[in-house]
């Protein structure tokens, strides 16, 4: 079978098939040459912010204690040094910087924090939708009904990102994974600062205490997943939900916004796939309300900060997919951005390739055009015997001029 795949891809290769190569170069060199010629612009500030973020979340940390703390930070730095795993871990820095920022929140002084606010979400779920959705679904419960909200909130919901940036890598173009994984990281970054200066209770906190003040010495609760535990005999859910290190982190729903931007930027892929896509976000959206974790207004404000990281990355950054492509393999050429700009000069697509194939930008370390193909070497290729070439884009483009 991986022979037969292998053989599929190699047929479909073409003579600028290099903006599909990956890089396979261990030399750190490579990378300290790749940033010298890098151009920098105002894009390149989030890494700065991550830099400050991880500096931040690093000092606030108390456990796990300073060695292991260390070799995070080594391993994270060896990644970005070199060049066959920088290419992945570059755009997943967005993503692995809110991680470590969500645990960090735990232990950030409550004497820092915001107050919270317990009466506002129910209040505009009364005033949006006249009534309390998250309780009126949660009223009749049932085995079967645990199960299904489980999967999608407690099981889908971490795997999807993985299996969809695996399906974008196969069928989408060139530069569609890193423009996903950072507009990911960033949203869900954005997402916990919300939470962090807007915190607000969730609906089994309604349940345990009514609209009694909050304070963050409370614990945080599995609500109904207490159930699943239970049924499977497990303590998984019960025990992690408990130490949560954002226990009023109600609004936004960042479970809807994942699953919201899982649907936009796969349906952008396979537009005829939508309703499947749009039933795996609704099917979530029950899934929170019916195990008591949200209520529907923090979904729709998760979503809508979905939307907009999703917008945004398609206007400015997502390559275009060509309905005639089938796999990444078959692209010769990617144009990034709604807007097709007319009349572009063989020179505006040596500039813009260029400036975008150091990996450093929004774009991957693929090459990323306007419009025409990309001029590369013809005696290049993305294969060299069984094993990805080895040149990357940069050398493709001095080799071919």
């Amino acid at each position: 079978m991986r022979r037969k795949l292998r053989s599929r891809i190699r047929s479909r290769q073409s003579p600028s098939s290099a903006i599909t190569s990956v890089q396979t170069s261990f030399r750190p060199s490579d990378t300290l040459r790749s940033l010298r010629a890098h151009k920098w612009s105002y894009y390149d500030a989030q890494y700065l912010l991550l830099i400050l973020l991880g500096i931040f979340s690093f000092s606030i940390i108390q456990s796990p204690g300073p060695l292991t703390k260390t070799a995070v930070g080594s391993l994270i730095l060896v990644s970005l040094l070199l060049p066959i795993t920088r290419q992945f871990f570059l755009p997943f820095l967005p993503i692995a910087g809110w991680l470590i920022f969500f645990f960090a929140c735990g232990f950030i002084p409550g004497s820092w924090r915001p107050p919270i606010w317990v009466r506002v979400l129910p209040t505009l779920e009364n005033v949006l939708y006249g009534a309390n959705l998250s309780n009126i679904l949660s009223a009749h419960q049932h085995a079967v009904l645990d199960v299904l909200a489980w999967l999608p909130y407690g099981i889908i919901h971490f795997g999807a990102p993985a299996v969809c940036s695996i399906i974008m890598f196969l069928f989408g173009p060139p530069g569609y994974v890193p423009v996903f994984a950072r507009s990911f990281g960033w949203m869900n970054f954005t997402g916990v600062c919300i939470q962090l200066l807007f915190p607000c209770s969730p609906p089994w906190y309604e349940n345990l205490y009514g609209l009694a003040p909050a304070n963050y010495s409370i614990p945080g609760s599995p609500a109904g997943l207490a159930r699943v535990d239970k049924l499977f005999g497990l303590n998984l859910y019960t025990s992690s939900f408990t130490a949560s290190p954002l226990v009023f982190g109600a609004f936004p729903s960042l479970h809807a916004g994942n699953a919201a931007i899982e649907t936009l930027f796969m349906s952008n892929l396979f537009p005829k796939l939508r309703p499947l896509f749009i039933t795996y976000a609704l099917w979530l959206w029950w899934a929170t309300m019916y195990l008591s974790h949200h209520y529907a207004v923090d979904l729709v404000g998760g979503s809508l900060l979905a939307g907009v990281a999703y917008y945004i990355a398609k206007g400015y950054f997502l390559p275009r997919v060509q309905p005639d492509k089938f796999l990444r393999w078959d692209y010769d050429y990617t144009e990034v951005g709604d807007t097709v700009t007319e009349g572009y000069a063989l020179v505006d697509l040596d500039r813009k390739l260029d400036s975008e194939s150091d990996g450093w930008t929004m774009g991957s370390s693929s090459s990323i055009s306007s419009g025409s193909n990309s001029p590369v070497d013809d005696s290049q290729s993305l294969w060299e015997g069984d094993t990805l070439g080895s040149h990357s884009d940069t050398e493709s483009l001095d080799r071919s001029g």
